[in-house]
Order: C-alpha cells, then structure tokens, then sequence
C-alpha cells in the first residue's frame, strides 16, 4: 500500500498515461510451460481485450514471503509455482484473469513494485518514507 498527500505524486502512480511499471509475484495452480508463459508475455484476450505484452519469469518455489493468513488452499496432488509479471498497464484483477487464461489459475498475489518503488524486505506491518531519488524517479516521468 502507497500512502501519500500529494495530488502531483498520486496522478503520476495511477494515471494510464504514464505506463508505471507493475511487478506482481503470482502463485499459481499447477506448473506453467513455457507455451503458457509465452501466451502471458505476448498478452492474452480477457473479457474482449487484447492485453499488451508483459515481462513474466519462473521465480524459485521458496519465496521469501510471510505466510497468509487465511492459508491458500493447498492439494498434495496439485503443485504450485511462483511467477513475477510485469505490467505497465492495471486492468480490474487482469493478473487473476490473464494466469486463469492460460489455464493457471492465481493463489495468491502480491504487489511488489509500483514504478520505482519496491517493497523490499518490508513486512506486514511496517512502513518506511519514499527517499528523494524514488520521488524524483516518480515526478520525472
């Protein structure tokens, strides 16, 4: 989550025009090939909409993430991976959508880059101040 009191930092986070880049760490039901993977990277229909191309990578299975709470559900006979996708544009649950396009459906997903914010070793719970060269990085664009 992204706190701030100003409008001019705000409109250039969220506003189409400026394409921020949005990194999602994705689990996702079974294990991707690479023709599911490629379908995500060129973009996939969803709802009539052609998405644009995105960057998207295997990430190793363990993740240095806190655990969820409530857990995801889990099958022993269903196995999980993780992938990072790159967008630079924020359709309603279009990550949900594109996985589940390909035949893998979202577990869980986290943000964790908006543009030149990154979240880092933050956990649930604890916050820290954007530096000047991340805001400078944000109204520069």
């Amino acid at each position: 989550m992204l706190l701030t009191n100003d409008g001019r930092v705000q409109h250039r986070l969220s506003h189409p025009r400026f394409a921020h880049s949005r990194t999602y760490w994705v689990q996702v039901e079974r294990i991707p090939g690479t023709d599911a993977i490629q379908q995500l990277q060129h973009g996939v229909v969803i709802k009539g909409y052609q998405t644009l191309p995105c960057r998207v990578e295997r990430l190793p299975d363990d993740v240095a993430l806190p655990p969820r709470d409530p857990p995801i559900r889990w099958r022993k006979s269903v196995p999980t991976a993780w992938l990072s996708i790159t967008l630079t544009e924020g359709k309603n649950r279009q990550v949900r959508r594109m996985t589940a396009a390909v035949g893998h459906p979202t577990l869980r997903l986290v943000r964790v880059a908006l543009g030149p914010l990154a979240l880092g070793d933050l956990r649930p719970g604890q916050w820290r101040d954007a530096t000047p060269w991340e805001r400078q990085q944000i109204l520069a664009c």
